[in-house]
């Protein structure tokens, strides 16, 4: 007779560990913008109770198109920061652009966008350039983009003299092109009455393709590992020296249409202009929750940067307040923008551990 063969009883289930669920503020605490966001409403806020005129509709234009004259470099300067980088270039560099459309349509008697074009592959070689050298040399890009603003600004001044006799370029208002080309750069439209400029919608459209791609692809995940530590991303694969020069470039197209905006918005350029607002867009950038270590940010956070500093520009003159006030300003919202997203990176940390 067989003997009934035992049989063993399957494992009771295990149970499931259910992780805890963070809550809303906790999921909100940990994004690099979340600061920004807190400072921006107290300071509308602010200008809204003692400043009478910022509570109207046309002062809310002024303040979106000031705030979209910076927040256009400031999204491609966001990027290249969080891939660890700078680029004291992009001042002088929309300038650049700006003038090679200029003269180099009107000394040729070509079509304005024969210029718009030509500037675009010039900027893109000065960004490829910035990169370049940048990840070949391994010397700091703060050092390379130095030596940048000041050959550049040289280039700016000399050029236009030597050409035009003069520090500006001439009027291009009535030069083939000039309508089309304002119409995609430079135009208005009204809306309930108030008029808005067209540099607000492709700031809004910048930040949200700036989002997308750090969130929603993979070239988001090697600039924020490129930023983060450039030695494990490339023992991991990210081909970090592209991921860099791409970045610059980046720089240089934003540099390049809003220099396209300025043209065609005032018709001719100063070859001096635009010195010092590479430290407007960086700020723009750090008050948003970029850090200047890399590795961390976000497009969105340099947009509210950038709304911060629009408000502050408009809200002093609408208070009536000195504007020279407005450089002290500024120094204090980067010292403590700089604590605050120390401290709210430190927390991120925390709550992911």
């Amino acid at each position: 007779m067989s003997s009934p063969v035992a049989t063993q009883k399957p494992p009771p289930p295990t149970e499931e560990v259910e992780r805890p669920k963070k809550s809303l503020l906790s999921a909100l605490l940990t994004r690099p913008e979340i600061g920004s966001v807190a400072a921006a409403v107290a300071i509308f806020v602010f200008f809204f109770v003692i400043a009478e005129p910022f509570r109207t509709l046309p002062a809310l234009s002024t303040v979106l198109y000031a705030s979209s004259s910076i927040g256009i470099v400031a999204v491609g300067v966001a990027l290249l920061m969080i891939g660890g980088e700078f680029d004291l270039s992009a001042g002088v560099s929309v300038v650049t652009a700006a003038l090679t459309a200029s003269m180099f349509s009107f000394q040729l008697t070509a079509n304005l966008w024969v210029g718009v074009l030509v500037s675009l592959v010039v900027m893109l070689a000065v960004g490829f350039l910035n990169g370049y050298l940048v990840v070949k040399t391994g010397i700091p890009s703060f050092l390379i983009t130095l030596g940048t603003f000041f050959m550049l600004g040289g280039i700016n001044l000399g050029v236009t003299k030597l050409v035009t006799g003069t520090v500006a370029t001439q009027n291009v208002a009535d030069m083939d092109g000039f309508a089309s080309a304002r119409a995609v750069f430079a135009s208005e439209f009204v809306v309930g009455g108030v008029t808005v400029r067209v540099t607000v919608l492709w700031w809004i459209f910048f930040v949200a393709l700036a989002t997308w791609i750090l969130l929603r692809t993979r070239l988001g995940n090697w600039i924020f590992a490129a930023g983060g530590n450039a030695a494990s991303a490339r023992a991991v694969g990210v081909p970090v020296n592209k991921v860099k020069i791409g970045l610059f470039m980046g720089v240089a197209f934003m540099c390049w249409f809003y220099g396209m905006h300025t043209l065609f918005a005032f018709n001719t350029v100063q070859s001096g202009q635009g010195v010092g607002n590479e430290f407007l867009y960086i700020i723009a950038a750090v008050v948003g929750g970029c850090l200047l270590t890399g590795g961390y940010g976000s497009a969105i956070g340099a947009a509210v940067g950038a709304f911060i500093f629009g408000m502050t520009t408009q809200g002093i003159v609408f208070a009536g307040w000195d504007p020279s006030w407005f450089k002290f300003f500024l120094g204090a919202m980067l010292l403590l923008a700089v604590v605050l997203n120390l401290y709210v990176k430190n927390y991120a940390l925390n709550r992911r551990s």
